[in-house]
C-alpha cells in the first residue's frame, strides 16, 4: 500500500505544478489599451434602430385625412332600332351616353368642413366624382375649381368635423429630410411609404403649357398610379406637397417621385376659394437657366442665377430690369433655375411688389417689381362664366340634337340687357354657328367674337324647329 501511495502523491503534486505554470505563463489574458492620441478608424457601422426617425405620429396623423377619389365620365355609344327603321326608314345611329369608371386617385382634406385638394389630371373631364373617406364613407364631390397650370384641383364634400392636414412650409424642406407619401396606389387604400427629399424645384417638362409652373419636390418615397393627389407630409405630420408624378419607363415606381410644393398649393387654393380663378402674377420677363455657354458669352463671373433673355411690357421693365440681366434672388430667396424663380413668383398675386436682386456687369442691383396679370394690369381676374353679351348659355342635350337634327349648339337659357337681347334673340334659341363657324362650347363663341373684325352673324334654331339668324356689331 505504501508503494502505491508514494507514486500517487508525486503524480498529484506534479499535476498541480503543471497547472500553475500553464495558468501563469501560457493562458494569461491579453489587455490592449488604446490611447487618445491613437487614431481609431471604423468601417461602415450597422444602422441602429434607435437613430432612425419615428414616423408613426406623422403616419397616424395623415392617413385619416387622405381620401380615395373615383371618377366617372359619360362616354358615347351608339344604338339603332331595326324595327323602327323597317317602317320609318334609316334614322342614323342614336347617340347616347353611359357612365363608365375612368380612373381613380387620391386627395387631401385640408379643412374640417370638407375642402379637398387633388390633382387636376385626376378629375379632368369627369362627369361624376366620388370621394371615399378612410372610414369608407362615400360622398359626392363638387368641383370648386381647377388650375391646369399647376395641376391642382379643389373639391368640396358636404360634411363637418372631418380630420384634415395642416399646411407646412415647403420652403423649409431640406435635402435628405424624411417625408411620407400617403395615398391609394393600385386601389390599395391608406398606403404610407417613406423616403427622403432628393431635390427641390425640379422641372421635368410634363406641363405642355408654356406658362405652367413646375417646381417639384423630388423624393424617393414609393409613389405609384393612384397616388396622384395624395399627401406628402413631413415628420410633424404637416402637409408639404401634393404627390403628382413619377419618372418611370414601366409606368410603376422606379425610384423617383415628384410633388407640388404646398406653398404653391396654398396660393392656388386661396385664389380658387376667394375668386374662383387663380390670380396668375407675371414679372414680364423671358428667362432661362444660366449655363456655362451663357456665362462665357456675356462674360459673367459665375454660373449662377437666372438669365433674362428679354423684357416685355410690364412690371420688370417699368422697374428698370433689362435684357441680359441675371436675377439672383426674389424677396431674399436665392434662385438658381427658372423653376426656382417661377416657384417664388407663383406664390404672389397681381399687384404684389417683390424685391428682385439682379447682377448687371457683375455688380448687384436691387429692384422693386410690381407684378401684373395676363392682361398687363394689376387688377383681379374674374372667373369667366357661360354668359356673353347678356345671354347665359349651356350645351344642349343629345336628345335635343337628335330631335332637331343638328350636331352641335348652345342654348340661351336666360337673357339680360345686352347685344343678344337688342338683336332680338329670345330665350330658348340654340346657337349653332357664329360667323359661319360651328360652335360646341361657350369658349368657341368667345374666341370667334374676340377675333372678329366686323359684324357678328349668329345662326341657329328654336326648339319648335324655326330657323333664325341675327346680326350685330361688337363695338
Amino acid at each position: 500500500m505504501r508503494k502505491g501511495i508514494i507514486p500517487l502523491l508525486f503524480a498529484v503534486t506534479g499535476a498541480f505544478i503543471a497547472l500553475f505554470v500553464y495558468t501563469k505563463y501560457f493562458n494569461a489574458p491579453q489587455v490592449v489599451t488604446v490611447k487618445e492620441s491613437q487614431p481609431v478608424q471604423y468601417a461602415s457601422l450597422p444602422a441602429v434602430p434607435g437613430d432612425l426617425p419615428d414616423l408613426s405620429y406623422a403616419a397616424e396623423n395623415s392617413v385619416h385625412a387622405v381620401v380615395h377619389i373615383m371618377v366617372s365620365q359619360k362616354t358615347d355609344y351608339y344604338s339603332s332600332n331595326p324595327f323602327y327603321e323597317w317602317f320609318f326608314g334609316y334614322r342614323g345611329d342614336e347617340n347616347q351616353k353611359e357612365p363608365q369608371i375612368q380612373g381613380s386617385g387620391s386627395g387631401v382634406i385640408i379643412s374640417a368642413d370638407g375642402y379637398i385638394v387633388t390633382n387636376n389630371h385626376v378629375i379632368e373631364d369627369a362627369d361624376e366624382i366620388t370621394v371615399i373617406l378612410d372610414d369608407r364613407r362615400e360622398f359626392k364631390g363638387k368641383l370648386v375649381g381647377t388650375d391646369p397650370l399647376t395641376d391642382i384641383a379643389l373639391l368640396k364634400i358636404e360634411e363637418k368635423e372631418l380630420p384634415f392636414l395642416r399646411f407646412g412650409n415647403s420652403d423649409d424642406l431640406k435635402l435628405g429630410q424624411w417625408v411620407l407619401a400617403v395615398g391609394n396606389p393600385f386601389n390599395l387604400t391608406s398606403t404610407v411609404t417613406a423616403g427622403i427629399v432628393s431635390a427641390k424645384s425640379r422641372n421635368i417638362g410634363i406641363n405642355p403649357n408654356k406658362m405652367g409652373i413646375e417646381a417639384f419636390i423630388q423624393t424617393d418615397a414609393a409613389v405609384n398610379p393612384g397616388n396622384s393627389g395624395g399627401a406628402l407630409v413631413n415628420t410633424q405630420g404637416e402637409l408639404v406637397g401634393i404627390n403628382t408624378a413619377i419618372a418611370s419607363r414601366t409606368g410603376s415606381y422606379s425610384g423617383y417621385s415628384f410633388a407640388i410644393p404646398v406653398n404653391i398649393v396654398k396660393k392656388v387654393v386661396a385664389d380658387l376659394t376667394e375668386f374662383g380663378e387663380v390670380q396668375r402674377a407675371l414679372m414680364g420677363v423671358e428667362i432661362s437657366d444660366v449655363t456655362a455657354d451663357i456665362a462665357e458669352k456675356y462674360k459673367l463671373d459665375k454660373v449662377e442665377g437666372v438669365f433674362v433673355g428679354n423684357v416685355t411690357d410690364g412690371g420688370a421693365k417699368d422697374a428698370g430690369i433689362k435684357a441680359n440681366d441675371v436675377i439672383m434672388s426674389i424677396d431674399g430667396v436665392k434662385v438658381n433655375s427658372s423653376a426656382e424663380l417661377q416657384e417664388q413668383v407663383g406664390k404672389h398675386r397681381p399687384g404684389d411688389v417683390i424685391k428682385v436682386e439682379v447682377k448687371r456687369d457683375n455688380k448687384r442691383k436691387q429692384f422693386n417689381v410690381t407684378l401684373r396679370n395676363k392682361q398687363g394690369d394689376t387688377g383681379i381676374v374674374k372667373k369667366e362664366g357661360n354668359g356673353i353679351f347678356g345671354a347665359e348659355l349651356e350645351a344642349i342635350s343629345d336628345k335635343e340634337k337628335y330631335s332637331l337634327r343638328i350636331r352641335n349648339g348652345l342654348k340661351v337659357v336666360s337673357l339680360e340687357d345686352g347685344k343678344f337681347k337688342d338683336a332680338g334673340v329670345k330665350k330658348g334659341f340654340i346657337i349653332t354657328d357664329v360667323n359661319k363657324r360651328p360652335v360646341y362650347e361657350v369658349k368657341d363663341i368667345k374666341y370667334i367674337i374676340n377675333n372678329a373684325t366686323g359684324g357678328i352673324l349668329i345662326e341657329g334654331i328654336y326648339p319648335d324647329g324655326e330657323l333664325a339668324y341675327y346680326v350685330f356689331g361688337v363695338k
